[in-house]
């Protein structure tokens, strides 16, 4: 038995062009001294399974990556490699803005007084390890001083969950899997995901609330990216499972320890910091891709 497996996950955009990624995959590992175990497809023209030997998973996916986008240019098509044992993970930390939901709230808090671009701007940074992210979301909050406590609602009716989130969270959860929803954001927020997701747990910042508007502030101390770490490891501890049994899945900087420390860490359309650090990425393909990266088949997914 093979003891290695590396994953094709084409866009459906790419449909047509994925048996060739499969074979510019094969055909890269192979020139490296791998030796091919067989294919098994998770997903008709979709999600394929290259089974491998005598190749470090690292090497595979640099492999594969450059292999396909060699043989096929640009095409949409994310790859990942690992070892099969333990594949399917038993602890899912996942972020949420940028990651879960589509949206970054702060910046849509800060719409409703006409301060996105300037609030996003300091998002991206932040984001992208360019600046101290508490203090960035303290700067970022100070903005926000004196909006009614009803805007709450009206920035939450703007978000957008990220196709797959729901698959994601429903099939782990029924394989046995707990799930937490880990934020930089806010408890407001996470609260209402981890309820509509069906989350088991949510970790986040609390904004200050002070006669019925934003007092401005957060509550201290700012659950970060030490924080994701600790919260990471804890869950793990508390339920006996070594950290190679967790998944981590996030975009932003303060995602990048949590993503670094987990047996499958996964960089979601991530920012140029992030993916630079990340050893497994996901560039192209919605969160259903993080299942198919633990050998679950389409007809294995809950909620399609």
């Amino acid at each position: 038995m093979p003891e290695n497996v590396l994953t094709v996950i084409a866009s459906p955009l790419a449909a047509a062009a994925t048996a060739a990624a499969v074979d510019a995959a094969v055909d890269s590992l192979r020139r490296l001294g791998a030796l091919i175990g067989g294919r098994a497809w998770l997903a008709a023209d979709i999600a394929c399974d290259i089974l491998f030997d005598e190749l470090d998973p690292d090497q595979a996916d640099a492999a594969a990556r450059s292999g396909i986008a060699a043989a096929l240019g640009a095409a949409p098509i994310d790859v990942v490699a690992q070892p099969i044992l333990g594949r399917r993970k038993l602890l899912l930390l996942a972020d949420m803005e940028s990651t879960i939901i589509a949206n970054e709230m702060v910046d849509e808090l800060a719409d409703l007084l006409g301060l996105k671009a300037k609030v996003a701007a300091i998002t991206r940074r932040a984001m992208n390890d360019e600046v101290d992210f508490a203090a960035a979301l303290r700067e970022r909050v100070a903005l926000l001083k004196d909006l009614p406590e009803s805007a709450l609602a009206d920035a939450g009716a703007r978000i957008r969950i990220t196709p797959g989130a729901r698959e994601l969270v429903a099939t782990m959860r029924a394989n046995g899997a707990f799930t937490a929803l880990v934020s930089g954001g806010f408890r407001v927020y996470t609260a209402r995901i981890r309820d509509e997701l069906g989350f088991d747990l949510d970790v986040a910042n609390d904004l200050v609330i002070a006669d019925g508007r934003l007092a401005g502030t957060v509550g201290e101390p700012i659950f970060g990216r030490d924080a994701k770490l600790t919260t990471l490891k804890r869950l793990a501890a508390d339920r006996t499972l070594p950290l190679a049994a967790t998944l981590a899945v996030g975009d932003g900087a303060n995602d990048i320890a949590m993503i670094e420390a987990a047996g499958l860490g996964i960089a979601y359309h991530a920012r140029p910091a992030v993916a630079a650090r990340a050893r497994r990425r996901i560039e192209h393909n919605d969160l259903t891709a993080l299942l198919y990266a633990q050998g679950y088949s389409a007809e294995q997914i809950v909620g399609r």
